[in-house]
């Protein structure tokens, strides 16, 4: 089936953004789906140790935490090393294929420690000792409880080490165990807004993919959750290079399509002939989201989310639409970004600015939101350092602003 012919012209801005709006199901069609639903059709939920992944569930399809926590103890879910080495939040289905897109990323640490004279043979016999440990152990044991435990075998890399990010030979064994899906880290008190993690035994089957089909299968995915994407975005996601991406789209049968703006977007077929009949919704449609959201992040395009009014904003005098990667969480509405927000703990509290004055819609999201984070998780964190103290400066600047 030949995919429908859209017109450059009619591909704007504003269309794209509620397009995407649309396949990361923030539209509420998602609404009552279960955790794996949501990462299957909107992306997998990256995790730095903050609450990004709560709030992916969360605006999605209303999953609440104690839910999301249940997912992950029970293995529905879970925190795995995947594309570029990054840790994400993946259903059941995708963790082998999921792990094999990451390996050759975990393979990496190993040259700096063959720079330190490590042989491949040590880490390999550091690995199978690990294993038994974790096999001989009743309970998830930490790194510090490891070394203790293999003593010798996890040998000490000096200050040379040091400055190069490996003090010892333990953490690049865990990778690769990891990466294996011989082990798997364990969130130490369940939650995934935090970055304290023990490690136990996995025996998870291996992948029946080869590289050229796990790489194929995350482009149709890709370009599924985002609805298109160009191909410097699709790299910066992937970390493929420019020939294994140019042969992922030809495998997925990827089509080339013009935008008004003149970028090129690489689309599914079947994403093609749904673009061509959609129609953007009218009524408001509000979210607050994480900065690290699939909607922001896939792409890093926060830039092409503001309209051409709001692109001057600017919070602690920086552009906010020139920033990648966004300082703070945005309010939505159809995919156009029309405010931004974070929490302030201490006073159990979003701190919002709108770009024009708040709607009813907006007033009751942002309270909706508020309540969850207190009740649900206390505190909402970008990533593992974040703290209140650290974004004081942020909310000040937003609480200004929005004077």
């Amino acid at each position: 089936m030949t995919p429908a012919v859209l017109s450059t012209q009619t591909l704007t801005p504003e269309l794209l953004r509620a397009w995407s709006w649309h396949r990361q199901g923030l539209d509420g069609s998602l609404s009552g789906k279960s955790s794996e639903d949501v990462l299957d059709h909107a992306g997998w939920a990256r995790s730095v140790g903050g609450a990004n992944p709560y709030l992916t569930l969360f605006a999605r399809a209303g999953i609440r935490r104690g839910q999301v926590d249940r997912d992950v103890a029970g293995l529905r879910i879970h925190e795995l090393p995947t594309a570029r080495g990054c840790t994400y939040v993946l259903g059941q289905d995708d963790f082998a294929w999921g792990l094999q897109i990451g390996r050759d990323a975990a393979v990496a640490p190993f040259k700096v420690l063959a720079r330190l004279g490590v042989e491949r043979g040590e880490i390999t016999l550091l690995e199978e000792q690990v294993l038994h440990t974790l096999k001989e152990s009743s309970e998830p044991m930490d790194p510090k409880q490891l070394k203790d435990e293999l003593g010798e075998s996890v040998r000490s890399l000096g200050e040379e080490g040091k400055k190069k990010g490996a003090a010892t030979t333990l953490p690049t064994a865990l990778g690769l165990l990891q990466a294996d899906g011989r082990i798997r880290r364990v969130p130490v008190n369940g939650r995934l807004d935090q970055q304290r993690y023990a490690y136990t035994a996995w025996s998870l089957p291996q992948s029946t993919l080869d590289d050229d089909a796990a790489r194929a299968r995350l482009i149709e995915r890709y370009l599924r959750w985002t609805g298109g994407a160009t191909l410097k975005q699709s790299q910066w996601f992937t970390g493929f290079t420019v020939a294994q991406s140019k042969a992922a789209l030809a495998a997925v049968g990827a089509a080339e399509v013009a935008t008004a703006s003149g970028d090129a977007l690489w689309m599914l077929p079947d994403d093609v002939d749904r673009l061509s009949a959609f129609t953007p919704p009218r009524e408001e449609q509000i979210q607050l989201l994480a900065g690290t959201d699939s909607l922001v992040l896939l792409r890093r395009n926060a830039g092409d989310m503001f309209s051409d009014e709001d692109r001057g904003r600017k919070v602690l005098d920086t552009t906010v639409a020139l920033q990648s990667d966004l300082s703070d969480h945005p309010i939505l509405d159809r995919g156009r970004i029309i405010g931004l927000w974070q929490y302030d703990p201490t006073k159990e509290r979003i701190a919002a600015w709108t770009f024009a004055k708040p709607t009813a819609a907006v007033t009751a999201r942002i309270a909706d939101i508020q309540d969850w984070i207190r009740e649900d998780l206390g505190d909402f964190r970008s990533f593992s350092l974040d703290s209140p103290a650290s974004r004081q400066k942020r909310i000040d600047a937003l609480d200004a602003a929005g004077s």
